[in-house]
């Protein structure tokens, strides 16, 4: 009997290391057969912490939210006794979460040791890599590439055999392969995940594109704020050079490839290529000019490929499989699935992996469940800061990299943060602005200074304080920041700005003209009141943090304007529906 305990990033944040601890306990207490394994994020994220328990025959059951005080449930019933709790297994709605998915990317998520080389090998891990270095050329491999569709995944979309094969026409003394995992979009975590849960798919993809492209040395340029991904692929390349599959003569052949971590410091921009080639190089993370293409000229000047890691994590699969069985899925030209990041408002968040082409209202409420409390959808933003919002009435565009772009958002690196009518989208913008200024290099003073001046609009107008004119000043200075930056940092900024100007032009001169936040988001827009409702149960003064609230037991009670912090502590305590926000 196999037990797993979903110990990614997620699950450990809700306590699966002290579930999985629980576990080994009563088991050896006990006496029973049967091994306490760690795996990465299933994928049922609102689930955790998850515990799989196989049987002898393979058989799966998923015990789902397993805290240590159910631990015991699960030992004495189902691994001592042969009982299984069904109270605690996931039922068949979240079954769903899973089933529905067209996993590639994710076809490990959950089911391997991400630690033990030997349970990737049994999963046909490593034959992709084996075979393209032994059987095929070059230009073998990339012809397959090629006919799979396959485009990165990091963001733009780009040929993936394109950039293979300009790399391998151009010459070098040294040709590097860098792996992009610096992965900084709000709310999106799909790299993390493939990287804790499954990090060998990642080297054997790196293995093959340095084959096609001539590279004897890969980069894997990590974000430190991923430390259980960085141990993870630590024991992964370790593990990897112990079998030959990395270092010398990889699979007893003449090429010889290695790869290495180089942890970055969190810097959104060196998500730009050659900003995190600046960054390799021991350099302030900046972008430099274009061309040359690093293809042409990257790392110390050499020809280098820069591949995200789910771009990564598909090729094994591709070369398994066959370049045209990824191709069939998809649209003409979107082909393969896509990872994405399920986040914000929606009921079931997590990892879900579908094929390109799905429409929204599939991914969000087919599969995501819909909005939390049922309340109203109201827009979805993708792509992180260089995105945009989606509203809910184009809620059935199919997920392309061409539909998507229409909408003035894009698909991105896989972010897919769900709002609802609670959701200001002036402040929604505002937050995305706010970031992108933080995180600007300040190399360009349209992408420097541009983005302060809109925030401080935005700012200004979700403080009650916007004026005629700025909704167009604003416009006016997004195509600035858009034409007059050298990254797409800068010239994306703006899209979270234009889009929700573009949908919600309605909020925008709410808080301008009526100084009214319809969402009852901004404190500076929004007021507290106790209706002839209150019974005079005091909870609610003896909830607010500053004394803004008086009155006598069981009489009306008064809320002092002047004091109020607008917190909302006190519209949370009222059992009576007697406090009204406006």
């Amino acid at each position: 009997m196999r037990v797993l305990v979903g110990e990614g990033s997620c699950g450990i944040a809700t306590g699966a290391k002290k579930t999985a601890a629980e576990l080994e306990k009563q088991i050896k207490e006990k006496g029973i057969s049967a091994e306490v394994e760690i795996t990465g994020c299933v994928g049922n994220c609102y689930l955790e912490p998850i515990v799989d328990v196989y049987d002898d025959e393979g058989r799966l059951t998923r015990y789902i939210k397993v805290h240590p005080e159910k631990v015991t449930e699960i030992v004495d019933n189902h691994l001592a006794a042969g009982r299984i709790p069904d109270d605690m297994t996931i039922s068949d709605q979240d079954k769903e979460f899973i089933e529905k998915q067209k996993r590639i990317v994710l076809r490990n998520a959950g089911r391997i040791n991400p630690e033990k080389i030997e349970e990737y090998i049994a999963r046909d891990g490593y034959k992709a890599a084996e075979k393209a270095v032994k059987s095929m050329t070059p230009e073998d491999v990339i012809e397959e590439v090629k006919i799979s569709g396959l485009r990165g995944r990091g963001g733009a979309g780009f040929p993936t055999w394109f950039k293979w094969n300009a790399a391998k026409e151009n010459q070098g003394r040294n040709k590097y392969i860098v792996c992009n995992a610096d992965e900084g979009d709000p709310g999106a975590f799909m790299d993390r995940s493939v990287l804790e849960g499954d990090p060998h798919a990642l080297l054997e993809g790196m293995i093959i594109g340095g084959y096609a492209m001539g590279a004897t040395e890969g980069v894997i340029y990590c974000r430190a704020e991923y430390p259980l991904a960085i141990k993870r692929l630590g024991i992964a390349m370790e593990q990897a050079r112990g079998k030959g599959f990395l270092g010398k003569n990889i699979f007893g052949s003449d090429y010889s490839f290695d790869i290495r971590i180089k942890a970055g410091a969190g810097a959104f921009v060196c998500g730009e290529e050659t900003a995190l080639i600046a960054s390799l190089e021991g350099e302030r993370g900046m972008p430099r000019l274009k061309p040359p293409f690093p293809a042409a000229k990257g790392y110390w000047q050499e020809p280098t490929n820069i591949n995200n890691v789910e771009t990564f994590a598909n090729v094994p699969w591709i070369l398994f499989n066959g370049g045209a069985s990824f191709g069939a899925m998809g649209t003409e030209k979107s082909k393969g699935t896509k990872v994405f990041a399920l986040a914000g408002k929606i009921k079931k968040g997590g990892l879900v992996e579908v094929p390109m082409g799905l429409p929204l209202r599939e991914i969000i409420f087919g599969i995501g469940g819909g909005i939390k409390e049922d309340k109203e959808f109201k827009a979805v933003q993708m792509g992180g800061p260089s995105g945009g919002c989606i509203p809910a009435s184009l809620i059935d565009t199919p997920v392309t990299y061409e539909d998507i772009t229409k909408t003035g958002a894009i698909v991105g690196s896989g972010g897919m943060i769900v709002m609802d009518e609670s959701t200001c989208m002036v402040d929604m913008a505002r937050y995305f602005l706010d970031f992108t200024r933080k995180e600007s290099c300040g190399k360009c003073n349209y992408c420097r200074i541009g983005t302060k001046r809109m925030l401080e609009i935005l700012e200004r107008i979700t403080e009650g304080k916007g004026k005629d004119g700025d909704i167009e000043l604003l416009e006016e200075l997004a195509g600035k920041v858009k034409d007059g930056s050298m990254c797409g940092l800068g010239q994306t900024a703006p899209n979270p700005v234009l889009t929700t100007i573009r949908y919600f032009r309605n909020e925008y001169e709410d808080h301008i003209y009526r100084k009214k936040c319809t969402a009852r988001s901004c404190k500076a827009l929004i007021k507290f009141e106790i209706t002839d409702a209150c019974v005079g149960c005091t909870l609610c003064a003896k909830k607010c943090p500053v004394d803004a609230i008086a009155g006598k037991v069981k009489e009306k009670h008064v809320i002092d304007q002047d004091k109020c912090v607008k917190c909302g502590r006190c519209y949370e305590a009222c059992k009576f529906s007697a406090i009204t926000v406006e």
